[in-house]
């Protein structure tokens, strides 16, 4: 009669053929610890951290010339009406503009003002400086998920 239970992975060195959850688990606490870092950084410049990623949103994929707040609201994974109501408060604290589209007049971008780049600037040094420190630990751990070279 046939086994109906599928069979269990087979281990190699304590790990499940495939799969090392050590290395998974310690990336993903690497992660967390950097979203934290980045949490206490955009609190201490004034900013929620959504605020800060969607500066940084504005001045990464807008290249300058801003985003529509549609593509706002897909990079940040949110509802167009929360990325609205994100632009007003934003634009309440001088962070950002609203303008109209040189293309399509129907349209309507988001901009950085002086403000919102004096921020993103000291947000995106202090970010970049954590990344460093962090990154040849990420490498360890990415790398030890690899698979092995035969």
């Amino acid at each position: 009669m046939a086994d109906s239970q599928p069979a269990a992975p087979r281990r190699k060195g304590g790990k499940e053929e495939g799969l090392d959850y050590a290395a998974l688990a310690e990336f993903r606490y690497a992660i967390r610890k950097f979203l934290a870092f980045s949490e206490e950084a955009a609190t201490q410049a004034g900013l929620t951290s959504q605020q800060h990623q969607a500066l940084l949103t504005i001045k990464g994929v807008g290249a300058g010339a801003g985003i529509s707040v549609g593509v706002l609201a897909q990079r940040l994974l949110i509802r167009q009406h929360t990325a609205v109501e994100l632009v007003d408060r934003l634009e309440r604290s001088d962070l950002v503009r609203r303008m109209p589209d040189a293309q399509d007049k129907r349209r309507v971008l988001v901009t950085l003002t002086g403000e919102g780049e004096k921020r993103l600037k000291q947000l995106s040094a202090v970010h970049l400086d954590e990344l460093r420190a962090i990154g040849p630990t990420l490498a360890d751990i990415l790398a030890t998920l690899q698979p092995a070279q035969s």
